[in-house]
């Protein structure tokens, strides 16, 4: 269990960038983890396509805040074209059907201890999934709550 809660992840759940709430968002996602119950609140702005604005709040351990961290370190200027394959990518890796994303994603590869716990997916993913649930929104207009 100490490999999976690594002075990386740690540092990185201290250090969690944007996590102010937005005014004037354009879109609203908020997911929760069934098994453990973390919760991520994100806020987008979108403009043509690309994200422009993103905040969040995150109640989430500490798995859950240091994805929220990489993924909001990273998002700013990302189009669904860019984000798709990344997110597709964690749900492959920790199904253990895949390797980590690569490029200036190759740092998401921390949560490689994590295959073997699987209790554990619902919360790393949850900035993914509800950055994609985001841009599903962006394109019909509407908020959702979601459970995962």
């Amino acid at each position: 269990m100490s490999e999976l809660y690594n002075t990386k992840i740690l540092r990185l759940a201290m250090a969690i960038p944007l996590t102010e709430r937005l005014g004037d968002p354009d879109v609203t996602v908020t997911r929760t983890s069934r098994i453990c119950g973390s919760r991520v609140t994100v806020d987008l702005k979108i403009e043509k396509g690309v994200i422009t604005g993103y905040g969040q709040e995150v109640k989430a351990c500490a798995l859950g805040q240091a994805a929220c961290s990489l993924v909001a370190g990273r998002i700013i200027g990302k189009t669904e074209a860019d984000f798709a394959p990344v997110a597709e990518a964690m749900r492959a890796m920790l199904a253990g059907e895949g390797p980590p994303p690569t490029g200036a994603w190759s740092e998401l590869e921390i949560f490689l201890p994590a295959v073997e716990h699987k209790s554990r997916h619902g919360s790393i993913m949850l900035p993914f999934e509800a950055v994609m649930q985001g841009f599903a929104e962006a394109r019909s207009g509407a908020d959702l709550e979601t459970t995962a």
